[in-house]
């Protein structure tokens, strides 16, 4: 079973540690979304590759044994933001890092307006000052869901909260 203590890794390093166009692109990706480090962009990457793995494995099942569990997919999906409600296997398979650093609270938190800056909004969100729907969120890493995008803000401890801010 395991060590509780020891969790397994989610992300996975690239196969070639050098590529020069590889590199540079990584760092383009980490100004631009305020990354910590590297690990956390290769979490991205693993957490797209999952999904896409599952859609071509989708690709290759009979069309009846297919539609259900393509649709459990495309709706989980959907609820997190990286495709629309009438995408198919193929808008899957087209997905980009970039389409999930999109939906990290980090992002979402600069993007509204909350934060000067992404790295303000990654200090924003570790110091405790962004919640969503009143509940505090840590994490700048967490990937916001469609339903509780329009329910972040300030946390009623923070002195950031202004009343009527909220809502």
């Amino acid at each position: 079973m395991g060590d509780p203590r020891k969790p397994r890794k989610k992300w996975q390093p690239p196969g070639h540690p050098w590529v020069k166009e590889r590199l540079i692109e990584e760092m383009k990706l980490m100004g631009e979304y305020g990354l910590r480090n590297k690990r956390e962009l290769w979490i991205a990457a693993a957490m797209l590759r999952k999904f896409r793995h599952r859609a071509r494995s989708l690709l290759a099942l009979p069309e009846e044994v297919r539609k259900k569990e393509e649709q459990a997919l495309l709706s989980k999906l959907y609820e997190l933001g990286l495709v629309d409600k009438e995408a198919t296997l193929d808008d899957v398979l087209s997905l980009h890092t970039k389409d999930l650093l999109e939906r990290r609270l980090q992002t979402i938190v600069y993007k509204k307006g909350l934060a000067k800056t992404i790295h303000h909004a990654r200090q924003l969100i570790v110091h405790g000052h962004i919640a969503i729907n009143g509940r505090r969120v840590t994490s700048p890493g967490y990937i916001v869901p469609r339903s509780e995008e329009d329910l972040i803000g300030y946390a009623p401890t923070s002195p950031y909260f202004k009343k009527g801010s909220q809502e």
